[in-house]
């Protein structure tokens, strides 16, 4: 069977998880030169997720790493040193460092917090007249989550806008070798200053509790630092990237979910179903990572259908397709708040499930629940046209245009172009 070459840009996802489902458990993939094998059934995926013969960590389980990594766009999302690309006991360490940071009391502490911070974006579009049109997607989720994120790190404000920049273009799959390595660098630059500004200034943020384990804590009989530099400045690429876009694709295609299937919405205002309801079938039927970069083989591994992944072979997370998959939901790409199973795997399974993920329901349900509270009559623009973020790993929309009051009509008749 030909490889599937995977789309860079995203620009027919529905059409491309339709094509990877119907090969197989497990069907050849090409994610911009490297050869994986992409798995859409959510069983199967499932059951890799939690498999100790499947690795995260290239540098022990991928031989053709040293040769395609200086070459490959996607270069930060496997050589990248923290609990993302760790494997066996190295994972464990330094997923226990941050833990302590997305407990439940802490999640649920900032519940007040993301309200105030929410209910702040919306008086900024109410000043919106009537008929303007209003892009949430830049409006609202994107500035919910950066400015969570900010508050939990410590960001300073002057950093916020480049890390904005900085993440964008590390999900981006369009940008070539060169452009994604001086995004990295420059990522790095502001990472140092705020790890120069916390050691000054140490706070009550994770920045500064992560510091403090570099600077201060001591693991096991060797007396090594419980972080390197260099996993304390990855540890935080990976809490600003994975805290702050997969977010943003959540609050997206929520809100998208509701307007496009306002029967959907309907049933929320009549209490049949509940905002919890709306973020699950929102992660099932559009996870905000529709293929997540990369793990190994550490032995060879049999499949149904009579595959083998071969030991030090890639495997690609289809996620975006196993909430998709026929096997799990017979009507799959119907968006439901009311299923009875909303089972997906949007964030991860096994020993590598989001950390993040208490935070990243409790934004969208607030962020969902306040916009249709304060906009009862929110509507698409009138012909919009959804285009996807230009990326093979984010799941989400460039733009999310709406009108905020209906479809309202200035004098003479003719509609609003305004944008905010």
């Amino acid at each position: 069977m030909d490889r599937l070459v995977l789309d860079p840009t995203g620009r027919d996802r529905d059409a491309e998880t339709v094509e990877l489902i119907a090969r197989g458990p497990a069907a050849p993939v090409d994610i911009l030169g490297v050869r994986a094998w992409g798995v859409a059934d959510p069983a199967l995926l499932e059951s890799l997720l939690r498999d100790p013969r499947v690795s995260k960590d290239p540098y022990q389980h991928w031989p053709d790493f040293a040769e395609v990594v200086p070459t490959w766009p996607l270069a930060v999302w496997v050589a990248a040193r923290n609990m993302f690309t760790a494997y066996g006991p190295e994972h464990r360490r330094l997923r226990r460092l941050i833990g302590t940071a997305f407990s439940a009391r802490r999640i649920n502490a900032m519940t007040g917090q993301i309200e105030q911070l929410t209910d702040a974006l919306l008086d900024d579009l109410a000043v919106l007249p009537a008929g303007a049109v209003a892009d949430l997607r830049e409006h609202l989720a994107h500035r919910l989550p950066i400015q969570v994120i900010a508050r939990l790190l410590g960001l300073p404000d002057a950093l916020r806008d480049g890390f904005r920049a900085t993440v964008d273009r590390v999900f981006s799959t369009v940008l070539t070798p060169e452009q994604s390595h001086a995004n990295l660098l420059a990522f790095y630059a502001m990472l140092d200053e705020l790890i120069a500004t916390k050691r000054r200034e140490p706070g009550d943020d994770m920045t500064s509790l992560l510091i403090a384990a570099r600077d201060t804590e001591e693991a096991g009989d060797g007396g090594a630092a419980a972080l390197t530099e260099e996993e304390l400045r990855d540890t935080l690429l990976l809490i600003v990237s994975a805290g702050y876009e997969t977010t943003v694709n959540l609050i997206d295609n929520g809100i998208t979910g509701l307007l496009g299937h306002p029967e959907q919405l309907a049933l929320v205002r009549a209490g049949r179903a509940g905002w919890d309801d709306v973020v699950e079938e929102a992660l099932r039927h559009d996870a905000p990572v529709a293929h997540l970069p990369l793990r190994y083989a550490v032995e060879d591994i049999d499949l149904p259908g009579g595959v083998t992944v071969r030991r030090g072979e890639v495997i690609l997370a289809a996620y975006a397709a196993a909430g998709r998959h026929p096997a799990r939901h017979p009507d799959a790409d119907v968006f439901d708040i009311t299923r009875a199973d909303k089972d997906h795997l949007a964030f991860g399974h096994g020993v590598h499930f989001c950390l993040g993920a208490p935070l990243a329901r409790l934004e969208g349900r607030t962020a969902l629940r306040r916009l249709f509270e304060r906009f009862p009559d929110v509507v698409l623009a009138p012909g919009t046209e959804l285009r996807p973020v230009e990326s093979l790993i984010s799941n989400g929309h460039r733009a999310l245009p709406v009108l905020l009051h209906g479809v309202a009509r200035h004098r003479g008749g003719r509609e609003s172009s305004d944008e905010l």
